[in-house]
């Protein structure tokens, strides 16, 4: 298979630049429709021999896996567009609904395949052993296995969900042509015909397999959560710049590989000069877009250092908070001090799943037994990763 990459792939060793990423996924996208196309003929010739309905329903599988490999090189063309007025991101996305087109159509081949096997259950239907077809379905067998492999291989090397989702799909295939096999030589020395029992049990588990690649690609089509490594790496490369004392309120989220974007607030001195503050959030931009490929946006928070008085508070709130909940943090905490009143004024952080204005009442009245004349006003935000804090305090 490498000697095939570095001759229709340049740069194959590059796979994070999105030009190579698109080079693989078009040629695996090509060697699949010829595969499959050589596929259906062999089993068409298999079918015709052995006289064999479900062989031939077989070859028409594989001619719509063709289909669904045109389907695939047609997503990551599109996806190579450059943005556009009416699609300023990009196209990139489109490579997630190609792979969900892949799962409807593996779905809706699972449920044709039930319904067959249930109709040959009902009325079995005599077929003709053929040593030749036994073997064309054989040989088909392994050039799936290999095909199977060959997708898995290079989606896992480019980080391609829509050609993950094929290779899924060929072991389905592997899966239905040995039940068919196997079903074949079951007839042939004992008389009984499983196939449409071992028929129905395939299918089932092609529309598993289905539901579960479209499941996991409308997930990221709506935006899932970053991976927890992203997270950590983001938190300590912002961490370890000189002059950034705290961060939060991180968000990313992605238009498809290689389109990523990310905004977070970074906390500086307040007695830092603004020139330097705002140097330092230019030199973490470029950084991010050159070093990770990550267009980031930074909002600048100055925060009060030294004033002994704000900070023994701080450090009270911080803890009854903890008392609260320890998956709860707290950031951005000012006090505008009063004469009859105090406002404090923060953000909290809590895990997605817990009642936010439960929580906040509960930290309201713990503040107000702490002294009747401090008013909270508090902002809820929520973190990808629970333990969040552990990465902050051991950066």
């Amino acid at each position: 298979m490498n000697p095939l990459i570095r001759h229709f792939v340049k740069d194959y060793e590059n796979t994070g630049n999105p030009e190579v990423r698109r080079a693989y996924g078009k040629f695996a996208s090509v060697v699949g429709v010829i595969t499959n196309l050589v596929l259906f003929v062999i089993k068409v010739i298999a079918g015709l021999i052995s006289k064999s309905v479900s062989i031939t329903a077989d070859a028409v599988n594989n001619l719509s896996d063709s289909g669904s490999s045109l389907v695939t090189l047609f997503g990551f063309k599109i996806s190579g567009k450059p943005a556009d007025e009416k699609h300023p991101y990009g196209h990139a996305r489109m490579e997630y609904i190609s792979g969900l087109i892949v799962a409807i159509i593996i779905m809706f081949l699972g449920l044709q395949l039930v319904s067959s096997s249930i109709a040959k259950i009902i009325r079995p239907e005599n077929m003709e052993f053929s040593p030749l077809a036994a073997a064309i379905l054989a040989v088909s067998i392994l050039l799936k296995l290999w095909f199977s492999l060959f997708s898995r291989r290079i989606g896992k090397l480019v980080d391609s969900s829509t050609l993950i989702a094929t290779s899924v799909d060929s072991r389905n295939d592997i899966l239905a042509t040995s039940a068919v096999l196997i079903s074949i030589i079951i007839n042939r020395i004992t008389g009984y015909n499983l196939d449409g029992y071992i028929g129905t049990a395939v299918s089932l588990f092609i529309i598993i397999s289905g539901v579960k690649i479209a499941t996991e690609t409308i997930s990221t089509l709506l935006g899932s959560a970053p991976s927890r490594e992203l997270v950590e790496k983001c938190y300590r490369k912002l961490l370890s710049y000189e002059g950034i004392v705290g961060i939060h309120d991180l968000n990313i989220h992605t238009y498809g590989e290689g389109n990523c974007f990310a905004s977070v607030h970074c906390e500086v001195d307040y007695d830092q000069d603004i020139m330097v503050s705002h140097d330092i959030i230019d030199n973490i931009e470029r950084d991010f877009l050159e070093e990770e490929g990550i267009h980031l946006v930074i909002h600048l928070d100055p925060v009060v250092l030294d004033d002994e008085r704000t900070n023994a508070l701080k450090d009270k709130v911080n803890a009854l908070i903890s008392e609260i909940s320890p998956e709860i943090s707290m950031h951005d905490f000012r006090v505008v001090w009063g004469l009859t009143h105090s406002n404090l004024i923060f953000d909290i952080v809590i895990p997605f799943g817990m009642q936010d204005n439960e929580i906040v009442e509960k930290i309201k009245k713990r503040i107000e037994e702490l002294d009747p004349s401090y008013r909270s006003f508090i902002t809820v935000d929520h973190t990808y990763v629970p333990d969040i804090d552990d990465i902050y305090k051991n950066t």
